[in-house]
């Protein structure tokens, strides 16, 4: 008698009866004001990212940040269908006729999560932006090395700024820059800054689940010793947090791509939440800062002074803090398209 043996047959995954959850992992991404400026279709085995360009700032007319911010979605997206036990397979820019659609993301081979994939889950609802001062000392152990390997592994750089004549440099970029803002106050693009700001900032008690709540940002927008300087969200207005000074961080980078345009901002956001979620697992968080970065200007500078090996998408401070408190999330069915 011939022994037949059956394979077993795994179901194709159901995205669609999982849609809420994929898209609330992926909206806990970084972004820029806290726009959220992203939407998702999920049906079948796949699920789709599109740019929300209602929440795109003026400041930011070619999409850059918010793009960016939709590629740190998109790897929240990502991890979240490796948590059902899917390799995800991605196209980034998949259809030229759909200017909005940023990417589409499939189920593909079923394949358990890995314990390093875990360990970045379980650190999406804690992850935030930090801004705020750190505790002293360096990050533990080999973290920095593991960032480092976070960025590359989404086609990106995290370009470490170390002390001495290239933090001298940056710093001196990043001061010619604020004063010459300071000194044309009524220009454009500090009027579209300050409008944008009092647009996407919250007063204290504030409910919305978006923009940047005033327990979220200091008082003050000016930098203190040895910090970046950070944009003026408060803008006079007595809501933010009173600064409690600190030291400066242990870690200055700026996050490197090989080109400047849609598919690089793509992976540039993908490997900023990456990295941003390995180094919340154990407790260090970021400061970010992208408004010297509007000017291409500034980031011709900054990849010039100092030898980056492309172009310069954000600066991050980092650092260690023991408090956390993330920023309101829309519901998933304000993003979903067609709602």
């Amino acid at each position: 008698m011939t022994d037949v043996r059956k394979t077993e047959r795994i179901p194709a995954p159901d995205l669609a009866g999982q849609a809420g959850y994929l898209i609330e992992v992926a909206a806990r991404a970084p972004s820029v004001h806290n726009t959220q400026p992203w939407r998702f279709a999920v049906a079948g085995q796949e699920a789709e990212l599109y740019a929300d360009t209602g929440r795109q700032l003026l400041e930011d007319p070619a999409g850059r940040e918010m793009i960016i911010s939709c590629g740190a979605a998109l790897f929240g997206l990502r991890l979240a269908i490796r948590s059902l036990g899917y390799q995800p397979e991605t196209s980034l820019l998949p259809d030229s006729a759909q200017r909005n659609l940023l990417a589409r993301v499939r189920a593909g081979s079923p394949e358990p999560m890995t314990s390093d994939e875990r360990v970045m889950l379980h650190a999406v609802p804690h992850r935030h932006t930090h801004r705020g001062a750190f505790e002293p000392g360096p990050l533990a152990g080999d973290l920095l090395t593991q960032l480092r390997d976070d960025a590359a592994a989404e086609g990106a750089t995290l370009a470490v700024v170390e002390p001495g004549p290239a933090c001298r440099r940056l710093t001196k970029i990043l001061a010619a820059w604020r004063r010459k803002r300071d000194l044309y106050p009524a220009s454009p693009a500090e009027i579209q800054s300050q409008t944008e700001a009092q647009r996407w900032t919250r007063e204290p008690g504030s409910q919305d689940r978006d923009g940047v709540p005033a327990y979220a940002f200091p008082a003050t927008g000016a930098p203190g010793s040895g910090h970046l300087p950070q944009r003026d969200f408060d803008l006079g207005r007595g809501w933010g947090f009173r600064p409690s000074g600190g030291p400066p961080a242990p870690v200055t980078a700026v996050l490197v791509t090989p080109g400047d345009d849609q598919e690089s901002w793509l992976h540039a956001g993908q490997a900023l939440q990456r990295l941003l979620l390995r180094a919340a697992s154990q407790w260090v968080f970021a400061s970010l800062q992208t408004q010297p970065l509007l000017s291409a200007a500034v980031r011709a500078q900054i990849r010039s002074g100092l030898t980056l090996p492309g172009a310069p998408q954000l600066l991050l401070e980092l650092g260690v803090a023991r408090t956390s408190h993330a920023t309101g999330r829309r519901p998933a069915g304000e993003m979903t398209v067609g709602t």
